[in-house]
């Protein structure tokens, strides 16, 4: 198979597949004898990329692999294809999520000494349910609490990489900032999955 080719079957199986794919599963797509090398796959995303500087989709690597996306300045007005609005997250939901993502592993305990409240049992549910924290430990000290940290998934949804790539905590001026980027993703991820976005948040309030 030509590069021309590759490239083309790169990119439909990113928009057939609609999640990212990582380089084993494209190189997946051929039998063993066919098989290209990492090399000739990366080449052919690079172009995928170069070629959609003027479409409104755009090529992202993200922790789980590559996907491609509709460009967020879209977002908004695909959005009203459906009837269904991104879930509004809790000022409470925001903080703790910001607490996990940037101070990992950290227990339930050690969040609430934060926030000086107690933790809703129902915020680490909508969290977990989502995808975006699991247990990774417990903590050697006596009741061996658990320790919380991101997923795959919840890096995958922000378009991140890895943990390096989380803004500093000097560019969030308040968990408004954080707010608004779970909005904005939250719109972006339902233009790019072809269905609405999930509204499941609100009850975690």
């Amino acid at each position: 198979m030509d590069r021309n080719d590759l490239g083309k079957l790169v990119e439909a199986a990113l928009l057939a597949h609609g999640q990212p794919l990582n380089m084993e599963q494209l190189r997946g797509l051929f039998d063993e004898f066919e098989r290209p090398d990492p090399d000739a796959v990366r080449e052919a995303l690079q172009a995928l990329a170069r070629d959609c500087a003027e479409r409104p989709l755009e090529l992202v690597e993200v922790a789980s692999g590559w996907r491609l996306q509709v460009r967020g300045e879209y977002a908004a007005r695909l959005s009203r294809l459906w009837q269904e609005r991104p879930g509004r997250y809790s000022r409470a939901l925001l903080e703790t999520l910001a607490l996990i993502a940037y101070r990992q592993p950290i227990t339930r305990g050690e969040i609430e000494n934060v926030r000086g409240v107690t933790v809703n049992p129902n915020i680490v549910r909508t969290l977990t349910e989502r995808g975006w924290i699991r247990v990774v430990g417990h903590r050697e000290v006596p009741g061996h609490p658990e320790l919380l940290g991101t997923t795959r998934e919840f890096l995958d949804y922000f378009g991140l990489r890895s943990l390096d790539e989380l803004p500093s905590l000097a560019a969030l001026k308040d968990m408004d900032d954080v707010g608004i980027q779970l909005e904005f993703a939250e719109s972006v991820q339902a233009v790019a999955a072809g269905e609405p976005a999930a509204n499941d948040a609100e009850a975690a309030g």
